[in-house]
Formats: C-alpha cells, structure tokens, sequence
C-alpha cells in the first residue's frame, strides 16, 4: 500500500457579518487531492470504478431532488447523473490515469432542463484532465481491463452497519454488469478505503461543515424567535427550512426531528405534526446540508419559555454529562470511550433524578442495564458528507476529525424528553464546538426566549 498524503489548504472565504461564508464553487483542488489520497491506497496493477446517482422516481413523472453518490463527490465534484469515474494510478498513459465520463450533450434535455455539464466545465469542477462521454465507458475500460495493467478492480458500494436498503442502487447493479464483462479479474472494495480518509477533514471540508453548522444556528436561532403555544410541530420546520433555502443549502441533511412533550420520546420521530402545548418541552434534531456537507444539532427548549423545575432539574442533569464527556474529544479515544463514559455519568445522574437507586444498580440485569431505559442510543457518529459519516467504534480519535456529541433522556410518563448535541472538532487541545454560540445553559435559553 502507498502512503496517505494529505495536503491542508484554506478554502478563500469572505467575511459576512458574524458568519464565513464558503464560494460558491469548491475549488477542486480539494477533489484533486482526495483523488491522491484515495490513489496511495490502491495495490498495483489496480483500476477503481465509480459510477454517480440517479435520479429515484417520486410518482407519475415526477423525481426526488437529485443528491450525488457521497463518494463520488468526495472524488470529482460533480453532482449530475450519468457519470462515471475511473481512477488507474499505474495505467502508462498518463491521460489515462483519470477519467471521467460524463453524459454526450442532448439537445431536447438541453432545452426542457436547461444547460448540460459539458467537458470543459467537468474539467474545471473536477481538477481531472481528460473528460470523456459515457457512451464510450465501456470501450475505453475494455482495452484498459485486457491490458498488462489490471489486475484487480476496485468496485464501489455504499457499506454502513446499521444500513439496509430494499432498493438495488445503480452502484449494485453497474458493479453486477462489471463483474459479468470481466469475472476473471480479482476484485476489491473501494468503501473501506474512502471510509477511512473521509474521517480526517481537510479545512476545506471543514470551512464547509462550519458554515453548515452557522446555518442551522440562525434557523434554530429564528425558531426560538418564533415559537409559541398553539403553533404547530410543522410550524417549526417550515420556520427552520426557510432560513436554510433562504441561506443556500440544500436543503435537509436528514428528516427534521421537531418533536414537542411526548413525541420527543420517540428517538426517530419525524411526523412533525403536532399541536405545541403551553408547558411542554420542544425537541430539535435538525440539520441543514451545504455543499452536500451535513450538520447536525439537538436542542431541547420549553415551549412557553420557561422550563418547570423538573424539567430544568432533567435538563441540566443532560447538560452537565454533555460538559464532562465533551473533555474526552481527544486524540486516541474512541467512540466506545464516548459511550461507555456517557451511560457511566448518566447512571449516577438517573440516580439523583430518582429513576431508580444506587441499590437497584447492584442487582440489576446486566444485559438490560437500567440507564438504556431512559437512554437507549450512543451519543456519537463522525459527520461529514453523510450525517452518519462513519460508526466504527474502534478507531481512535484524530486531528481534524469532526463527532457529534448528543446525550439524552427520556421520559415518556413524565412527558419529558431531552437530548442535547453539537458537532466537536478534534484539535491538539479542547475540542472546537461548531455550535458554541449557541445559547445552552438554562438561563441563557430562557433569556433568548425572552427577547
């Protein structure tokens, strides 16, 4: 294997107000380098494969907005369909070594959907020199896979732990049609090599991630500012999704989770439906995506303003977990250090808050420990393209790695549910909080609701 090398450039950015906001196009010396770090990685006499999105039907004639393959954007820039990319670091042409391949012009697209990427502006987003139309993909691959120069291709899939999909992706099914042309060839799996560089951020990623982060902290900001008893759960996300598309992102990073007194309960909750009742708790897990990088933040707020003492008593119990645990965002820690750490502070807390006894602790099942009850998830991913960049729980901390931090607790018979997040930096020192300037403290939310 060859060696990772990794080139740290600013992205040039100009100063608005309080805020940095990124250019809007990304220069593609970030894509360029990611190529070169993704090259080391690669054993001899190998080619590497990738194919972009489709567009997914919605109903009649209709589509879902068109998000690129995260890899494949990570590798290229590019966010059209019908692209292919195909990476050969010891192919003796050199004009060979990179290829992208993107759709031939169409003039009757052209005219209903407006302006096709053609080779000269791929090149440009891209940083890859030769650009070429798909129709003449498999032609160029077969004289590059009967060549002296392949041994083994790269394939490229989706590959996450808790993911399944009943849908076969347009990944599966190219790599199926691969694999039909040449079943001679060895095989390997590009995920586990992008899965591990993409969890060390450039600065340009994170000048991207930052900026996605101080977007979803003026639209909590504006729901703070808004809300009210006798609004609506979807009141709130419309009030959340205008300043994001008023911001240019694209849009949601995940579905909204905007989920008032007993909905906050449900981990996943996304109907967003509900009536906001005078005295209940508001839960936000929300974040915007920009530039196809994620963010992703939790608040826990009272609707009229005002927490009870009980829920200010559960409130800051999550609160001052969510400081000490914040200390273990370091170099060499892990995501189980994060999570065994959280659930250990949280049994004592639960304990204060009179959920059970020190007692019950001693006797309790210990395949059901008692803080999964009011605590049943980790409290850590990596972020990045993808929300859930990454869940590798072994893989020690680095710098410039970016981890959400979110404990929580819930209480469904007491109508309370509670989870505080921010997104965490890792440097040599404290880690970086891309929410710090938002209100946290009991008397600081309360104080904003206020004005």
């Amino acid at each position: 294997m060859r060696k990772i090398v990794l080139v740290v450039t600013l992205t040039i950015i100009a100063c608005v107000g309080q805020h940095h906001f990124v250019n809007a196009q990304v220069a593609n010396r970030m894509f360029t380098q990611n190529r070169a770090n993704f090259t080391t990685q690669l054993p001899p006499k190998s080619i590497a494969l990738f194919t972009a999105n489709e567009s997914m039907p919605r109903n009649g004639d209709e589509f879902y907005p068109f998000r690129q393959q995260s890899d494949f954007f990570y590798l290229t820039g590019i966010e059209v369909e019908n692209a292919l990319l195909v990476i050969a670091p010891d192919y003796p042409d050199e004009s060979m070594r990179e290829m992208l391949f993107i759709e031939p012009y169409n003039e009757a697209k052209a005219i209903y959907e407006g302006e096709m990427l053609d080779a000269s502006h791929a090149a440009a987003i891209s940083g890859i020199k030769t650009v070429m139309g798909s129709d003449s993909f498999y032609a160029v691959l077969n004289a590059m896979a009967y060549s002296g120069y392949c041994e083994t291709i790269f394939l490229n899939t989706y590959e996450y732990p808790k993911y399944e999909c009943g849908v076969e992706t347009i990944q599966k099914r190219f790599n199926k049609d691969v694999k039909e042309c040449y079943p001679m060839h060895s095989y390997g799996r590009t995920a586990p090599i992008l899965n591990a560089i993409r969890l060390v951020k450039s600065e340009e990623e994170i000048e991207l991630i930052r900026h996605a982060c101080n977007i979803t902290a003026d639209a909590f900001r504006h729901c703070m500012a808004t809300v009210k008893p006798g609004m609506y759960e979807y009141q709130m996300q419309a009030e959340l999704e205008y300043v994001f598309k008023y911001n240019n992102a694209n849009g949601n990073a995940f579905a909204p989770i905007i989920a008032s007194g007993k909905n906050a309960c449900s981990l996943h909750y996304s109907k967003n439906q509900a009536l906001l009742n005078d005295g209940d708790l508001l839960l936000f897990d929300v974040g915007c995506e920009y530039k196809n990088y994620s963010s992703d933040l939790s608040r826990t707020i009272p609707i009229n303003g005002k927490f009870t003492p009980r829920q200010r008593e559960c409130y800051e119990e999550v609160l001052r977990v969510m400081k000490e645990v914040e200390k273990l965002y370091v170099p060499g820690n892990t995501i189980n250090d994060i999570n065994e750490a959280t659930r250990r502070l949280m049994e004592q807390e639960m304990i204060g808050l009179r959920l059970f006894t020190a007692e019950d602790v001693k006797h309790q099942d210990s395949d059901r420990p008692l803080v999964k009850k009011y605590l049943p998830h980790g409290v850590i991913h990596h972020i990045g393209l993808d929300t859930h960049d990454n869940l590798d729980a072994f893989i020690p901390f680095e710098l410039g790695m970016i981890l959400t931090l979110e404990p929580g607790i819930y209480l469904p018979e007491e109508n309370i549910g509670i989870r505080i997040e921010n997104d965490l930096l890792i440097t040599n020192g404290k880690p970086l909080d891309l929410f710090e300037s938002l209100p946290v403290e009991v008397e600081e939310i309360e104080e904003a609701m206020r004005r």
